[in-house]
């Protein structure tokens, strides 16, 4: 065999890490689970779309049938760029960290395999298991053809997307967990990554089209933004019409392939990145493990020290006082132990208010109009409480098999701690570290509901809008922002946030790894959270007076209606003689508290069942690395 088809076999195929990774999970049944549940998903979306799009009794015409294909389609196509970003992480971010963890790293770094061989084979590894998921579902595709209004090339288009997607997230993946050999803070960092970065996008991508700085007649096409963002570039492929691209030729250079062929452009820019994410890893992956081999003990820097902190390496620290329960001080002040991990959470908190201050400013002054401002303030609140979600779960979720993987649960089994002062420790602490976060999207709708409860600092025009119901002759007055609502929002949020940590913690408690807690958690609270919200987003539309109290069980839900109670409280607010809006509010509030009761009964139900099935999962679990 040629020298150089071996060494190009040695980068792929015949990959010692990608055989060994491909073999060994190739064997696992969660990986069966995992494959089944993803197609499964797609099928019942799928069928779900047909039924709802598809009028019942009689007889249906091809036109309808059509329709009802091209709309289930995209459902589908969405759902499964969503899948993806969400799955890909979970297979891809421990490659390198299941090498860190088991202290096999520094046999890899003995082993005559290249930089590159190492990271194409964890790359290519988990890849393989990602690729297999995406293009599992093809038949499943290829069925909607037979309904009709689905060309052969949109399908084409679609999984050109996802794969793109699927190996950019992998190149990010792996990067993180080459530069920082921590796999799980590298999910979580990606996690968080993607979040705001999809939703920066598409927000920037809605307020260019609301200034009519699009494509199309309107303006309110194609972006410059949209071929950044794979959702954005499968809506120009599915949505000509309503969403329509540059015509080809009418732009030259990378602007004009960017706004005529947005799909095409994510593709590329989605390899070229990978190139160059897999080009940084290959210069970092040797330094990096080697780094954690031979870095020496240091007395503190500067700067740890004006934060109270210690050496990275030194035995003795600063004394502290302690709570009546060591292990909610723990988990609440131990968190902030690095410089690191301060600066962030404080860097969130900071922004964030200073952002809500700047936005309201903008409004005041002109510069932003009523829509842009309740859009800006929605999305920011939407974006907060999502990452603040997303850091509970990873927190919760490591809590317990962190420490059971370093064998430090061991040693608090050893002491008098019970294990409800340890769960019920977990869970204080982490919502005690949480708090400042929490506060930041209820001082965000605090500030921008101030501003409508003081008449708009004397401008009462900015602050209300005039709204008459079809019902009735009286004109109302609509409050930009519920003036309530960030107190409102603190009443559920603080127990939704409890919620989603003790769940993190029963998935901790049980799972043998921190990865599969974390995959555990998040898909049981975003299955959830996404049942009740949707629930929550039809009622409040469609039930009068107890529909608004039902937005109120899911934060999105609840976001929405204070923000926009005109277009999400229709029923309530056009049919009950010109009060409809004081009903909302009042259901709101009543439901807030209400959504407080079912969140706390449910995480004091966990607890007592975690309790009292402690020991048997900590004996059953027992040794587990």
């Amino acid at each position: 065999m040629p020298i150089f088809l071996r060494w190009l076999l040695r980068l792929g195929p015949t990959n010692p890490i990608a055989v060994r990774l491909v073999q060994n999970a190739s064997r696992r049944t969660k990986h069966l689970y995992v494959r089944s549940a993803y197609l499964a998903v797609l099928i019942l979306v799928l069928l779900w779309a047909m039924l709802g799009n598809t009028p019942g009794g009689g007889e249906v015409s091809y036109r309808v049938l059509a329709s009802a294909g091209a709309t289930s389609f995209a459902w589908i196509a969405y759902l499964q760029v969503g899948l993806i970003c969400v799955i890909a992480p979970v297979f891809m971010a421990g490659a390198i960290a299941q090498e860190a963890n088991p202290k096999t790293w520094d046999i890899i770094l003995t082993t005559p395999m290249s930089k590159l061989e190492i990271v194409l084979g964890n790359l290519l590894g988990r890849l393989f298991f990602v690729l297999a998921l995406l293009f599992a579902s093809l038949p499943l595709f290829a069925l909607t053809q037979f309904f009709g209004g689905v060309p052969g090339k949109s399908i084409i288009n679609a999984y050109i997307v996802s794969a793109g997607a699927a190996t950019l997230v992998g190149a990010i993946a792996i990067a993180l967990s080459v530069s920082r050999l921590a796999g799980q803070r590298a999910v979580f960092t990606f996690y968080v990554s993607v979040v705001t970065y999809i939703a920066t996008t598409i927000a920037i991508d809605a307020w260019l089209g609301s200034r009519g700085m699009g494509m199309g007649p309107k303006g309110s096409g194609v972006t410059l933004v949209t071929a950044l963002n794979p959702f954005l570039a499968i809506r120009a492929q599915l949505s000509p019409t309503s969403y329509p691209s540059a015509d080809p030729g009418a732009y030259g250079g990378l602007a004009g392939f960017m706004l005529s062929s947005p799909a095409a452009a994510w593709s590329t820019f989605s390899l070229l990145i990978s190139a160059l994410l897999v080009g940084f890893s290959t210069l970092t992956v040797r330094s990096g493990g080697l780094r954690q081999v031979t870095q020496n003990a240091s007395s503190a820097p500067w700067y740890r020290k004006m934060f109270g902190l210690s050496g990275e390496d030194e035995e003795h620290r600063p004394p502290r006082s302690v709570w009546s329960n060591p292990i909610a001080w723990r988990e609440a002040a131990a968190r902030n132990a690095t410089l690191g991990r301060m600066i962030a959470r404080w860097a969130f908190v900071i922004l964030g208010a200073l952002t809500a201050i700047l936005v309201v400013i903008l409004y005041h002054t002109g510069t932003l109009n009523m829509n842009d401002f309740q859009f800006i303030i929605k999305s920011l609140v939407f974006t907060e409480v999502f990452l603040i979600s997303l850091v509970a779960l990873n927190m919760a979720a490591t809590a317990v098999a962190g420490e059971r993987e370093d064998g430090t649960l061991d040693l608090i089994l050893t002491t008098p701690i019970t294990p409800k002062m340890y769960l019920a420790g977990k869970m204080r602490g982490l919502v005690a570290y949480l708090l400042p976060l929490i506060a930041v999207p209820v001082f965000t709708l605090l500030v921008a509901g101030c501003y409508a409860l003081t008449n708009g600092l004397g401008n009462d025009a900015l602050a209300h809008y005039a709204h008459k119901p079809p019902s009735t002759s009286v004109t109302m007055q609509v409050p930009v922002v519920i003036p309530e609502a960030g107190l409102v929002l603190a009443v559920m949020l603080i127990p939704f946030i409890a919620f989603c940590v003790m769940i993190g913690l029963h998935w901790s408690l049980k799972s043998k790894g921190t990865l599969s807690a974390v995959v555990g958690t998040v898909a049981v609270v975003f299955i959830s959270a996404g049942i009740l919200g949707m629930c929550g987003w039809a009622s409040a539309a469609d039930m009068p007076v107890i529909g608004p109290a039902l937005a109120t069980l899911s934060p999105a839900s609840l976001i929405d209606a204070m923000i926009s109670p005109v277009a999400r409280l229709d029923e309530t607010i056009n049919n009950n003689s010109g009060e409809g809006l004081a009903v909302a509010r009042i259901s709101m509030a009543i439901g807030a508290v209400a959504s407080a009761g079912i969140y706390i009964a449910i995480v004091y139900g966990v607890l007592t069942a975690m309790v009292r099935n402690f020991d048997f999962t900590v004996r059953k679990l027992a040794g587990t690395r």
